[in-house]
């Protein structure tokens, strides 16, 4: 066990140290203030961090981890990275969701647009949506029309807040070729499947 000295020295987490327990000051997360959510637990945040973000980030089984950790002598059950995958999963992904949009590591690289119909009060309505090529969700737009104008507007309304892609994949919807001539990226649609 490290001693108390390179526990408060830690750059994770800043807080008292009792005993041999490191306990960490309350986290700010969305701009409230919430307590910590490693507090019950005996296993170090980073170690929770890694075996999650590892069953996360690659298409290994749970038991794989667990081998992968234990190669490290970190010696964790899978039942164990089953229960903080289901548990921090999505802190995590909010943690890293809020960095990308806020330092503005969002991806200009290539956007898929597309759009479905919904039922709203018993009325047919479009809802228009950008997705980067990680598949992150940009942009949403609903419309009672699907027009070239609607188009324009939603696309004015991502370009605004994303800036604009190099790239635009998109369906066979004259609306969007319509609305990109307008902008100005017309060159740089694509067509897909």
């Amino acid at each position: 066990m490290p001693s108390p000295s390179r526990l408060k020295s830690s750059n994770t987490f800043s807080g008292s140290v009792r005993g041999n327990r490191l306990e960490p000051l309350d986290c700010v997360l969305y701009g409230r203030r919430m307590r910590n959510q490693f507090r019950y637990f005996k296993t170090s945040p980073e170690i929770i961090r890694l075996a999650v973000m590892i069953n996360v980030r690659f298409p290994l089984s749970l038991r794989q981890v667990e081998d992968l950790l234990h190669e490290h002598s970190i010696d964790i059950s899978h039942e164990t990275v089953r229960a903080w995958w289901n548990r921090f999963s999505l802190v995590f992904a909010a943690e890293i969701r809020k960095r990308r949009v806020g330092r503005q590591m969002f991806s200009n690289w290539r956007w898929h647009l597309d759009e479905v119909f919904v039922w709203i009060n018993s009325e047919i309505h479009y809802l228009w949506r950008a997705d980067d090529q990680e598949g992150e969700v940009l942009q949403s737009f609903v419309t009672k029309w699907r027009d070239h104008n609607a188009a324009l507007k939603f696309l004015r309304k991502a370009m605004k807040q994303y800036g604009p892609p190099k790239i635009v994949v998109t369906d066979r919807l004259r609306s969007y070729r319509a609305a990109m001539k307008i902008i100005g990226n017309a060159g740089r649609q694509e067509i897909g499947p």
